[in-house]
This record gives structure tokens, sequence and C-alpha cells, in this order.
């Protein structure tokens, strides 16, 4: 890849990785970070890289940073922080709906998560989705039928409560 395929790469891509990051971390400077990261190990590794699948290559990326970063920072923090947190938050029954849905999503495991913002809000193709996640795409089918699932049974249930 050559810089000014790489420039190309960050300008069409840039955006939409960052809404990935973001909606994934829920974190601006997290996310920042992140792809900032990603961005520079392309550069790093642009003689690597075809042109042609620069945005596959930094989607795995950049879900692989996601997912080391949650694990280092899940090592430094107390889970008990955590779990009083989720115990306040779902107590209130003044949710507006955008929250529960994050607050679902959240609670996904990472790759049903990843798999539900890349196909419902960055609108990829299963194809596309399993390029990044080095799946075919029935498996992308079955992961993202089984998030939804989830998330269906956990809207079921606070219906139930309210």
């Amino acid at each position: 890849m050559k810089r000014h395929e790489y420039n190309i790469s960050v300008e069409s891509h840039g955006d939409s990785l960052y809404r990935f990051a973001v909606n994934f971390l829920k974190n601006q400077e997290e996310a920042q970070d992140i792809v900032q990261d990603v961005f520079e190990k392309l550069w790093v590794n642009r003689d690597k890289v075809e042109f042609e699948k620069a945005k596959s290559w930094l989607f795995t990326c950049a879900h692989n940073a996601m997912i080391n970063f949650i694990h280092k920072k899940a090592r430094f923090t107390k889970m008990a922080n955590e779990y009083h947190s989720e115990k306040t938050e779902t107590s209130s029954f003044g949710f507006e709906s955008k929250q529960v849905i994050n607050h679902i999503v959240g609670i996904l495991p990472p790759l049903q998560k990843t798999i539900i913002l890349l196909r419902d809000l960055e609108g990829y193709t299963y194809e596309e989705i399993g390029d990044i996640l080095s799946l075919n795409s029935s498996q992308v089918k079955v992961y993202l039928f089984r998030a939804r699932l989830k998330i269906k049974k956990q809207l079921k249930g606070r219906n139930e409560l309210v």
C-alpha cells in the first residue's frame, strides 16, 4: 500500500471505524485511542496489507484491539464497582428506549456485540462481517440470530417488570 492509498483508507474508513469503536466501548477517548492505534498499525504494516482489503483489515484489527483492551481493563477494574453500577442502573425504571438497548447490547458477549454493531448500526453485509471476524456468512447469521434472541429476551423481561 502506498502513502496515497493509506490516506484514502484513513479518509474512507475513519468515521465508520470510530463509530464502531464508540458503540462498542461506550467511551469516546478510548475509541479515539483504539482508532489511532489501528491506523498506526496499518501504516507500520502498509507493505503487507493490500489496498483492496484495507477496510476488512482495519475492522479486524480494531475488533481485536478492543477485545484486548477490555481484557486488560477488566484485570485492573474491581468487579464490585461494575456490579454496583449495573445494579443502580437496572433498578431505575425511568430508562429511555435507547438507554435500554445500549445497556442490553453492552452485556452481550464481545463477538455477538461486534456482529450486532457491524450489521445493524454500520450496515455491513454478512460476507463483510465474516471477512472482518474470520467467520463464514453462516456463522455470522447464527451469531446475529442468537444476539437478537438475547436482546429480545432481555426486552421481554423488562416489559414484564414494568
